[in-house]
């Protein structure tokens, strides 16, 4: 095993994939194009909720984050109130930070907005990487960026639009989860799905 991929049952694997968890998350679902506006408002979520701390944490409370946030109904959760904010406060199996919360409902009204004026928020944000992946060829986990003139652009165009939890460094993260970028390093078993 080297620092860059992690090796189980002779497969390698991006060196961040070490527990049972984060390898089933990453030879099944990162890097993997998504164009389920549920699943990409999921991801939004989780990547602001992400901020500050490791994916392992934020994948292990998945699926309370898919409970506590009507597993991922952007309609109704754009009518969450001060009420809903406490509620969620109390949830030991969420992040309690309140501006993380706060941004979901936040997000989820902003979300609206764009579906309603470029047909479905997946239209709308592919269009960062000129509607197809980008699949880089990296060798060292050091060549890979935390952010790109194209997650910058991605930031930029969210905030105006009310986002909040969207800075560069994250959008690059949810480009990663949703395939927009194929960051896998190539020795990597994952790199051609």
């Amino acid at each position: 095993m080297t620092d860059e991929v992690h090796t189980t049952a002779a497969m390698l694997r991006c060196a961040w994939a070490t527990t049972p968890l984060d390898i089933a998350y990453h030879d099944t679902e990162w890097g993997v194009p998504v164009h389920d506006d549920a699943v990409r408002f999921e991801f939004l979520t989780l990547e602001g909720a992400q901020a500050g701390l490791s994916w392992s944490t934020i994948l292990k409370k998945r699926e309370h984050y898919r409970a506590a946030f009507l597993d991922w109904d952007v309609a109704r959760i754009a009518g969450f109130t001060e009420g809903d904010t406490e509620r969620l406060m109390q949830n030991a199996g969420i992040v309690r930070n309140r501006l993380k919360i706060n941004s979901v409902a936040r997000n989820a009204r902003a979300f609206l907005a764009v579906q309603s004026t470029c047909g479905s928020f997946d239209d709308y944000i592919w269009q960062f990487v000129d509607g197809a992946p980008r699949v880089n060829a990296w060798t060292e986990s050091r060549q890979v960026p935390t952010r790109t003139v194209e997650s910058d652009a991605m930031s930029k165009d969210l905030i105006a639009r009310g986002f909040t939890f969207v800075g560069s460094t994250i959008c690059y993260a949810y480009m990663q989860a949703t395939g927009m970028v194929n960051d896998h390093l190539v020795r990597c078993v994952a790199y051609n799905h």
